[in-house]
């Protein structure tokens, strides 16, 4: 008879590994830094761990960890870090943590800081289902049309885990199996404090792998249960620019569906990009081949495009622009923007404010007569960062 755990449900911890190389992405940047959707890749797995509310969020660093450690430092001082002076393995990493300050009684989320596409309530279906089963680990596991690559989850003849087996490892029988391991797993912290000590480096490249905790935990009896995603997307880590940008289609097409849902008028999602920060009311209308980035918030009312590129933008209710691009801006109620129309940062357009053709309204640095010369008009008052700085 297996053994079985009791475990609640905030987890007393998420352990986030992100010190690994990064080489096939051919970057003097972490592979966690590079941005999908305005976020790097470690802020999206940072929010979503934060979904689950843990007692404290912890993450493995080791290559390029002054990159690493400044960030977090800036974007999240509430999360411990872990060196790693050695890739090991990710059985090695998680050993590191406990090592180096342990972790509380509870159950422990182990995850990857290149996994942006991963969704909160996704972890937090693996910490229900942990806690159901009152397992001592849960694998999270996904079903693949393609799954080269990845580790098989085998079971035996009632239904229930069996094992994990690398594809390297695997029969021709076990390849064809489309259910994989997502390299994800909730753990009972005592129990995995004990069971990683164990894990031998008798494979092709001497490291210490996670995946054979369960196999330890298993062989003493404790009960492995497994939980799996409907969205096999989430699976996906990046491991290179080509996975990067399909990293962003997914996030980008997730974003756009959401808002369009919303009450958003998309009127082209396929040529529209949306960041994970940015902000719409109900009834605004985005045109063709508009990019919405930073933290850009949009009233209700306002038409955005086509062809507008905007970052950090604040734009009021009612407000149409057109073939535009600025930063840091804000545009006033029922202003009318463009066409192709340059605002720079610290513009402050005011309600109703109408502004087209190459215009740097108040900008002390824009060219003498450039507005004049291509035609462009302003009338309503209008200032800038180098209006106000004159």
């Amino acid at each position: 008879m297996s053994r079985s755990m009791s475990g609640g449900s905030r987890p007393s911890a998420v352990v986030i590994l992100a010190a690994g190389e990064g080489t096939r992405m051919r970057s003097s940047l972490p592979k966690v830094l590079h941005t999908v959707a305005g976020r790097t890749m470690l802020d999206h797995v940072l929010a979503a761990a934060r979904e689950l509310d843990p007692a404290e969020i912890v993450v493995v660093v080791g290559n390029r960890r002054e990159q690493l450690m400044s960030h977090l430092a800036e974007h999240a001082p509430d999360v411990r870090t872990v060196i790693q002076e050695r890739q090991g393995g990710t059985g090695h990493a998680v050993r590191t943590v406990i090592e180096a300050g342990g972790l509380d009684h509870g159950t422990v989320i182990v995850t990857y800081g290149d996994t942006p596409v991963l969704r909160g309530h996704t972890l937090t279906a693996l910490v229900e289902a942990h806690a159901a089963h009152k397992a001592a680990a849960t694998a999270l596991t996904a079903v693949m049309e393609n799954p080269a690559g990845y580790g098989r989850i085998l079971r035996d003849a009632d239904g229930a885990f069996a094992e994990i087996v690398e594809e390297a490892d695997a029969t021709p029988e076990q390849r064809a199996m489309t259910e994989v391991n997502s390299g994800i797993y909730a753990f009972e912290s005592a129990l995995l404090a004990d069971s990683v000590k164990r894990v031998a480096t008798n494979n092709v490249k001497g490291e210490e792998y996670l995946t054979d905790v369960v196999g330890i935990l298993r062989a003493d009896g404790y009960h492995v249960a497994t939980a799996t995603m409907p969205d096999s997307d989430e699976v996906r880590g990046v491991n290179d620019r080509a996975q990067l940008a399909e990293a962003r289609r997914i996030l980008n097409t997730r974003l756009v569906n959401a808002w369009m849902h919303a009450g958003v008028t998309i009127v082209d999602p396929f040529t529209t990009s949306i960041d994970a920060d940015v902000t719409l009311a109900p009834d605004v209308e985005i045109g063709p081949g508009t990019q919405l980035e930073g933290r850009t918030v949009v009233e209700a009312g306002a038409r955005i495009g086509p062809g507008c590129r905007l970052r950090n933008v604040a734009v009021g209710r009612g407000a149409s622009l057109t073939h535009t691009v600025c930063e840091s801006a804000v545009i006033g109620p029922g202003a009318v923007v463009g066409p192709f129309t340059y605002l720079p940062p610290g513009t402050n357009l005011g309600p109703r404010a109408r502004v087209n053709g190459p215009h740097w309204p108040g900008d002390s640095s824009a060219p003498a007569g450039a507005g004049a010369r291509a035609g462009g008009t302003t009338t309503s008052t209008t200032t800038s960062k180098g209006a106000q700085e004159a």
